[in-house]
C-alpha cells in the first residue's frame, strides 16, 4: 500500500534494466541460492533414482522436475503413478500437498515481480526454499528480476540432480532403502528450524504431530493426504478459536 500511494504521489517513469544490471541481479541470486542448492542437487539425485528404481522411464524425473516442480508431491506421485491411482485421487492429493502454497501468496513479494510472464512463472515455482528467501528481512530491497533469477536457479538445481539421479539410477543398486525418506529428512530439519526461531508457537508442530499420528492410526495406506488433511482443518479450527476469544489491552 505504501509502495503505490508513493508512486501515485511521485510518478517515475521506470527504464529497462541495462544488461550488466541484469548480469549483476543473476550473479546476486546465483550466490542467494548457492545453500539451497548444497540440499537440492542430492535430493533431486534421490528423486532420480527412485524414479527407476520404481520402474518409471529416466526421462519422467526430468519431465516432472520441469513441468509438476512440487517437490514432496513429486515423491509422492511415484507411488500413485506406479499403483494406477484414479486421477481424482492425484489431483486431490496434489491439492491437500500443495494446499500451504496458497498462504504463502499472502506474503510472497509477488507485485515487485514485472510482467505477466514473469509473474507466471514466479507463481508456478513458488518452493518453501524460495519463500523463506524472499520473505525475510535480507530480502525486503531484492528486485522483481533478482527474485525471478533465484527461482529459476533452484529449479535448475532440482532438474538437474533428479535427471542425473535417473540417469544414473541403474548403477545404484535396488538394495538400497530410505531414498523416498529424503525428502522427509530435509522438511524434518526445516521444521526443527522453524521450531526454533518461533519457540512461543509450539502448538502448531504437535498439531503436525498429533495429525500424522491419526493418519497413521486410521488411514495408514494413505497417510500423507489425510494427515495434510487433518493439519489443515486443525489450523483452521485454531484460528477460528483464536478469532472469538476476546482481545484483552
Amino acid at each position: 500500500m505504501r509502495t503505490s500511494l508513493a508512486v501515485a504521489d511521485n510518478p517515475v517513469r521506470t527504464e529497462p534494466t541495462p544488461p550488466h544490471g541484469r548480469l549483476s541481479e543473476a550473479r546476486a541470486a546465483f550466490r542467494d541460492s548457492a545453500s539451497v542448492g548444497l540440499g537440492f542437487v542430492p535430493l533431486g539425485i534421490a528423486f532420480g533414482v527412485l524414479v527407476t528404481h520404481s520402474g518409471v522411464d529416466w526421462w519422467w524425473a526430468s519431465l516432472s522436475s520441469a513441468l509438476v516442480y512440487g517437490g514432496s508431491f513429486e515423491f509422492l506421485l511415484i507411488g500413485l503413478v506406479t499403483a494406477a491411482t484414479p486421477l481424482v485421487f492425484v489431483a486431490v492429493s496434489a491439492l491437500l500437498v500443495n494446499l500451504r502454497h496458497v498462504f504463502y501468496a499472502l506474503s510472497f513479494p509477488l507485485d515487485r515481480v514485472k510482467g505477466r510472464l514473469g509473474k507466471t512463472y514466479s507463481t508456478f515455482a513458488l518452493c518453501d526454499e524460495a519463500y523463506a528467501l524472499t520473505v525475510g528481512h535480507r530480502a525486503r530491497s531484492w528486485s522483481g528480476a533478482r527474485i525471478l533469477w533465484l527461482q529459476l536457479f533452484m529449479q535448475l538445481y532440482w532438474a538437474g540432480g533428479a535427471t542425473a539421479g535417473a540417469l544414473l539410477g541403474s548403477v545404484v543398486p535396488r538394495s538400497v532403502t530410505g531414498l523416498d525418506f529424503a525428502l522427509t529428512a530435509l522438511f524434518t530439519v526445516l521444521a526443527l528450524d522453524a521450531v526454533r526461531d518461533r519457540r512461543g508457537d509450539l502448538p502448531t508442530p504437535l498439531l503436525a504431530l498429533l495429525s500424522a499420528l491419526a493418519a497413521r492410526l486410521l488411514f495408514p495406506s494413505q497417510l500423507l493426504p489425510v494427515a495434510f488433511a487433518l493439519f489443515t482443518a486443525g489450523l483452521l479450527a485454531r484460528y477460528r478459536t483464536a478469532r472469538r476469544r476476546p482481545s484483552h489491552v
